[in-house]
């Protein structure tokens, strides 16, 4: 099982090269046997990108979305739990979308895909895929 990070998603999704080969093969595993996962709050950050310009779409974010849910892509909604949980996290980076995303992947048990190094150094209980190998 794995939950992507936004950047891994949008990389997945535009076929961009930063994605290494492991990792993409590992989410094409993990989408075809119906275990590739992302966070609602991964929309509502991309959203935010292209809102602030800062990420270019060829297509609506809602037909984005609407996209990649059609070809299998897993959508968690947030529970309370996990909000809370994402507040709890010791020594982690205040970025409140990280810290949901990171929680997201911990209350499925699932890796978590990313090149966030700040992700990729924490020292908790996180299963971690770097996104970039």
């Amino acid at each position: 099982m794995i939950v992507l990070d936004t950047h891994a998603l949008v990389w997945l999704a535009e076929g961009n090269s930063r994605l290494g080969n492991q990792s993409r093969l590992l989410m094409d595993e993990a989408l075809k046997a119906e275990k590739l996962f992302v966070s609602v709050i991964t929309f509502w950050e991309v959203a935010m990108l292209v809102g602030k310009r800062r990420l270019e779409m060829q297509m609506s974010v809602d037909a984005w979305r609407k996209s990649l849910i059609d070809n299998g892509l897993k959508e968690v909604d947030l529970t309370g739990d996990m909000a809370i949980n994402s507040a709890q996290l010791d020594d982690f980076h205040g970025d409140p979308v990280d810290r949901m995303i990171v929680s997201t992947a911990i209350s499925l048990t699932a890796t978590l895909c990313t090149a966030d190094e700040k992700i990729l150094g924490w020292n908790q209980r996180l299963m971690r895929l770097d996104a970039r190998q």
